[in-house]
């Protein structure tokens, strides 16, 4: 429905009334909304102004769509302090949240392109490429590549990798997480990334580069994440 000139679209006046029973907890993390039927019917409109109100909420993070299950009210976004040694796992239990990691794809391949500088391989040295898909809550939020080195952990692809990496290198090859290099910037998530999240190709993502090294200051793996836009906070404390 067009709105006569000079009066607010009436998506956007939607829009504030659905934002304004989230900010005020009448709708709560993890509530379901009413399908879009029935906000159709609640505000006397259209499909199409709906759905427009539906996905400037997205945008903002403020809600978001599981498959044929309908809209959500966002969970709190996870808070990752970068300079603090953890992992997923424990980042989760943390902050209340159950983690789960699911292995997409574990092979043997030559190293990719854009990894091979930093894991410093020659052109085609082989590495383990883990694909796995991370949820919190049951939410899937964050898809991985992690690019692993077989001289540094050997028969790595025997194990069972739906879980830490973190506790499989220790309890298995005595190699202990103990720095990084980070680097992060929001980019548009690409098909393989978009399809294991359940999101459109192209939708706003935060994408981690870690460069990880052990307790001997050797390089250990080199991961590449994308993470759904509204799921991470990255805050830092300096003193």
């Amino acid at each position: 429905m067009k709105s006569p000139a000079g009066e607010t679209p009436q998506y956007l006046l939607i829009k504030a009334q659905l934002q304004g029973r989230i900010q005020n907890g009448a709708l709560k993390s993890g509530d379901k909304l009413p399908s879009e039927r029935e906000l159709c019917a609640i505000f006397n409109t259209t499909r199409i102004t709906i759905r427009e109100s539906l996905t400037q909420l997205e945008a903002s993070g403020l809600i978001w769509r599981a498959d044929r299950r309908g809209w959500f009210v966002t969970p709190e976004r996870l808070w990752l302090d970068p300079t603090q040694n953890t992992n997923f796992h424990k980042l989760c239990i943390e902050q209340g949240r159950e983690p789960k990691t699911v292995l997409l794809e574990g092979r043997v391949t030559p190293v990719p392109v854009d990894v091979m500088t930093p894991l410093a391989l020659q052109p085609f040295d082989q590495i383990y490429l883990l694909t796995r898909l991370r949820l919190a809550d049951g939410r899937a939020i964050c898809y991985s590549e992690n690019h692993c080195l077989p001289a540094r952990v050997p028969d790595l692809l025997s194990h069972d990798l739906n879980g830490s990496l973190t506790e499989i290198y220790q309890a298995n090859y005595d190699l202990i997480y103990t720095s990084m290099h980070l680097s992060f910037y929001p980019t548009a998530m690409p098909p393989q990334a978009a399809e294991a999240l359940g999101v459109m190709e192209g939708r706003p993502a935060l994408l981690l580069r870690r460069l990880n090294y052990d307790q001997h200051g050797r390089i250990l793996d080199y991961d590449i994440e994308y993470w759904r836009h509204d799921s991470l906070r990255i805050e830092v404390d300096t003193h």
